[in-house]
């Protein structure tokens, strides 16, 4: 099979899933009402309750979803061949991710924009909230000590990447300005703010900026840390109009130009160029190096983000929902915010199985479980950009390695705001209040602390990352249940939700069960990864067995009128 064929396949199946299965879900499943008063009107603030254009809100829910997570997982998971990772991704978009994030989104904003860690003790039970907290506490601890990892790396290996990097915080918020403020049409705002951060693209590949060894009494690594987390921890606090929204979508159309790039590249190139893209990688691989995991339940949470991802119910709940200006744009922000993150997980295939011209080549690369990543991205797709369409391949570099840092970036900067949200809800179940100053206090230095713990290096962010992906989609099935209640108490067809979550939950569960042997391996244990997964274990096992009786308990009571919307409930709650 030719790259080319692979790359419409997929189209196909993501365009097929939003023009039928989404309609089905708005329709049948969420009931969307036009109607229905948002949080973001209802409770207005300017700062985290904002309503806004469902293209800006696409833009910064799909940006933060995305990350560096999308790129990664497919690129490392296809060392067990390109079809095993092609069908998770293409099919785990359409019916798990979709059905997801678009749910948690729908749910948060029935309940006044409620995070999923309120919403568990609301359909759940109080018993098993506050360990869904602790699961949701390290998840989100794992995403911004690793991706400020990531990022430091990309900027230290290329440092033709820095000046878009920092360069398009400049840009986001001048569009925000632009929009908010001067109420500019956001059509020529767009184009004059893409035009822009791919200008600083190509500065930035003739000004590589390399930082000396020692800069501000730090070693590069130390300082593009401390400086991650210092933009974050402002960035989480600023209201969200003033710069999150406008660079997440900003950085959404940025993707898009990237990708259509990518995707033309294949295109061009299979049709035109003379070294037409192959398939050099294999279809299903039966001789991965030694140490390589079964691909069962493995793959399932090697490629989370691009599937289906915990972390998006978090975004969803906890950032998006606040911004919503109407119920119907659930569809759009939610489900279409999966298939843009599917998209980038298509084009990481491509790029890492289509980008090498022989299996030697492929092979050298994918010599052990774990190698690819982003790297692998990079280099494969610099390879079909400059064989399709002539881009040169230190300009093709530069511009995925841009793409990579700046989707990581807003993953962490949301990563933080929302972080902060949970130690928050950790304060109110403990009977403590906790202000968003010392709430954001508590996530800088808990987040750099990890990412310190093993020197100044700062890679001790990827200490915990083992766990990432099984945590990550432990969290997804407990989101997919309290979805699953709220349609049972509706008296809807909660098989959507149900189907996902079961397979989610067992594939998780035992990768987290396999993961459990392997750090308490007598040559080489690592107690605190053991220690942590066993906690994570018992969480989800316990908030599992909490959402089995709440299902019952649902299927049992008077079914809710389609006329009475949870929004009222809460606030009898909350009387």
């Amino acid at each position: 099979m030719s790259p080319l064929l692979l790359m419409l396949i997929g189209l196909a199946i993501f365009g097929l899933g939003y023009a039928f299965y989404s309609k089905y879900l708005s329709r049948r499943i969420y009931k969307l009402d036009e109607s229905f008063v948002t949080p973001a009107h209802e409770l207005k603030d300017g700062v985290d309750y904002v309503p806004t254009n469902k293209f800006i809100l696409w833009g910064h829910h799909f940006t933060s979803v995305a990350g560096a997570a999308p790129i990664v997982g497919p690129a490392i998971a296809v060392i067990w061949g390109w079809v095993p990772a092609f069908l998770w991704v293409t099919l785990g978009t359409v019916f798990f991710a979709g059905m997801h994030d678009f749910g948690a989104l729908w749910a948060s904003a029935r309940n006044k924009g409620r995070s999923i860690g309120a919403l568990s003790a609301r359909y759940i039970g109080k018993r098993g909230a506050n360990l869904f907290l602790i699961v949701i506490f390290l998840l989100l601890l794992m995403v911004i000590a690793a991706f400020a990892v990531v990022i430091k790396n990309l900027l230290i290996s290329t440092p033709t990447s820095v000046i878009p990097t920092w360069g398009a915080i400049v840009v986001a918020l001048l569009v925000g300005v632009a929009v908010y403020r001067l109420r500019w049409p956001l059509l020529p705002v767009t184009v004059v703010g893409v035009t822009a951060l791919y200008a600083l693209i190509v500065l930035g590949d003739n000004v590589p900026v390399v930082l000396p060894e020692s800069f501000l009494g730090m070693s590069p690594a130390t300082f593009w840390i401390v400086a991650l987390f210092v933009y974050g921890a402002i960035a989480s606090l600023l209201p969200v109009w003033v710069l999150l929204q406008p660079r997440d979508y900003i950085n959404g159309v940025q993707l898009f130009v990237g990708l259509a790039l990518l995707y033309s590249a294949v295109l061009v190139g299979t049709l035109f160029a003379a070294n037409k893209p192959i398939m050099a990688a294999p279809a299903i691989n039966m001789a991965v190096p030694d140490g390589t995991p079964s691909m069962v339940p493995l793959l399932f949470v090697t490629i989370a983000c691009g599937a289906i991802s915990g972390f998006h119910g978090m975004v969803s709940s906890g950032t998006s929902s606040k911004q919503l200006d109407k119920e119907t744009d659930a569809r759009f922000v939610g489900y279409f915010g999966a298939v843009g993150e599917g998209l980038l997980s298509l084009g990481t295939i491509l790029a890492v199985v289509g980008g090498f011209r022989t299996i030697a080549e492929w092979e050298e690369v994918y010599s052990a479980f774990g190698a690819g990543g982003v790297d692998a991205f990079v280099r494969g797709g610099g390879m079909l950009m400059q064989n399709g369409i002539g881009l040169p391949a230190s300009l093709s570099a530069t511009v995925l390695a841009t793409m990579a840092v700046l989707f990581a970036a807003t993953t962490m900067d949301t990563g933080m705001r929302l972080l902060r949200f949970v130690v928050q809800e950790i304060g109110d179940s403990l009977k403590v209040r906790i202000t968003k100053f010392p709430a954001t206090i508590i996530v800088v230095v808990v987040g750099i602390g990890l990412t310190f713990s093993q020197g100044l290096g700062g890679d001790g962010g990827l200490r915990i990352w083992p766990l990432f992906g099984t945590t990550n989609q432990l969290m997804a099935s407990l989101t997919l249940s309290i979805i699953a209640v709220m349609l049972i108490r509706k008296r809807r067809n909660p098989w959507p939700a149900l189907i996902p979550l079961v397979i989610v939950f067992v594939m998780s569960f035992w990768a987290a069960i396999d993961q459990l042997a392997s750090f308490a391996d007598a040559s080489n244990p690592d107690w605190l990864l053991f220690v942590l997964d066993v906690i994570i274990i018992i969480s989800s096992v316990w908030v599992a067995v909490e959402a089995i009786i709440a299902m019952r308990r649902a299927a049992t009571s008077p079914p809710e009128s389609e006329h009475e919307d949870s929004q009222l409930e809460a606030v009898r709650e909350d009387v």
